[in-house]
């Protein structure tokens, strides 16, 4: 009932959005006559804020066109070289008719990035993915929407997020791919790999986790005791609710996406109140920068999606209650989760000094689990002064942990460890001018 609910008052509020935002206009235009009173600017801005809390938020572009690889820029196209019902891998194919960036750019190293299913697009990691493209081909798990998958599609679990991370790996080609999970994946990542390696198949070369909840109960965060003090029926009544009819997964069981951006807020609302108070005023003084860095933060922020409710309380029960995998419990289709199996994958793990959704250690207890790896083969990187969005998009991330990341990766791929067990790669159509 309360999505149903959410969704008649965002009906009742999407003409008063509009209307807001056209009125703004009409107090800011230099052509209207209603620009030149007094107060125009302030009833303007207040307009303008008014609009943007009212409206709906669609899920942003990564409007990666180009990026520049050693000076030159070259053209980005994004490909699906595979889709499946709850996500897509895509591709972002670089394109040059510069001969010597050509052939540099095809013997860079094979990135996936494995963007979190835990709220937000996977356009969250726009930064990190503009970053990486200057030195690797890159891939991204984009996760859909669970309000827009059919309910004959049938149910989403956990198990089913780590035999895609698997499939995506396989498409790829293990024996020359670099996994690189962030925040929410790094525990389906670890166990999707840990039982690649106790199947005998070919591991990526190397797994980089940034910022995860490998083992939740190091130095938890607010986010963390929510989800270790509730019950699991607590989630399963209060949380959990069916999409409505206006979608195409109607009847579908969610985790609301208003409700998780309602759970982002509330863990600062201070911090977002003033972050709109300043918007109001830099309107008001016509600081068109600061008003378009806001803007493209918000419409970022508050861009979310639903998740499918099996995932959501597969998470809950496995990483923050029964902490499965650091208990070495943890099954996946009756198959044991042994991180200690992985011996041909190199591993580096990163978090920021002041992260507020995975305290400091909850990442670096990979390097406890991952023991068959052997410690020259193991790093950690502690980014200090970075929050947990820092480790991986901003300045920090550009200046201090990508160079880590990135280094990290051409290490392995020159050297790789599993070179003793090359696999045939996946098959892929390549054009001569594009890498």
């Amino acid at each position: 009932m309360l999505y149903q609910l959410f969704e008649t008052q965002r009906a009742l509020l999407s003409p008063f959005a509009e209307f807001a935002s056209a009125s703004a206009k009409l107090y800011s235009h230099p052509l209207s006559p209603f620009a030149h009173s007094p107060l125009s600017q302030r009833v303007s801005a207040g307009l303008d804020l008014m609009h943007r809390l009212a409206k709906e938020y669609e899920k942003p572009e990564f409007d990666i066109r180009s990026v520049e690889v050693d000076g030159v820029d070259v053209a980005v196209q994004e490909l699906v070289p595979l889709e499946k019902p709850f996500c897509r891998l895509l591709r972002f194919k670089r394109y040059t008719d510069d001969p010597t960036v050509l052939a540099k750019m095809k013997d860079q190293p094979t990135v996936l990035v494995v963007a979190p299913l835990s709220g937000h697009h996977s356009t969250l990691l726009r930064d990190t993915v503009k970053q990486l493209l200057k030195d690797h081909k890159v891939f991204i798990t984009d996760w859909t929407d669970a309000r827009m998958v059919p309910v004959e599609v049938g149910p989403f679990h956990l198990d089913d997020y780590i035999e895609y991370v698997q499939e995506f790996i396989r498409h790829i080609g293990a024996d020359s791919c670099h996994v690189i999970s962030v925040c929410q994946p790094t525990v389906p990542v670890l166990a999707a790999i840990s039982l690649m390696a106790s199947n005998g198949e070919v591991t990526p070369r190397s797994m980089t986790m940034m910022g995860g909840p490998i083992d939740a109960r190091r130095s938890p965060t607010a986010v963390n005791n929510l989800a270790m003090n509730r019950s699991f029926s607590w989630f399963e009544n209060n949380v959990i609710y069916r999409v409505p009819t206006n979608f195409p997964g109607e009847g579908r069981a969610v985790y609301p996406g208003f409700l998780q951006h309602t759970g982002f807020v509330a863990m600062n609302p201070d911090r977002h109140l003033n972050s709109h108070y300043d918007y109001f005023l830099d309107l008001v003084r016509g600081d068109d920068d600061s008003v378009e860095a806001h803007r493209r933060f918000y419409d970022e922020y508050n861009a979310v999606l639903d998740m499918p409710a099996e995932y959501y309380l597969d998470t809950i029960k496995t990483v923050f209650q029964d902490f499965a995998l650091v208990n070495g419990t943890w099954e996946v289709r009756g198959q044991l989760v042994r991180p200690q199996d992985i011996t041909q994958t190199a591993l580096l793990t990163v978090e920021g000094e002041l992260d507020d959704i995975s305290g400091a250690g909850q990442t670096r207890a990979a390097h406890d689990l991952c023991e068959g790896v052997p410690k020259q083969h193991q790093l950690h990187y502690d980014a200090l002064g970075a929050g947990h969005y820092g480790i991986f998009s901003g300045r920090r991330w550009r200046e201090n942990v990508y160079p880590q990341v990135r280094d990290f990766i051409a290490t392995y791929d020159a050297a790789p460890l599993n070179a003793a067990k090359p696999a045939p790669k996946a098959r892929t159509t390549r054009s001569r001018r594009s890498a």
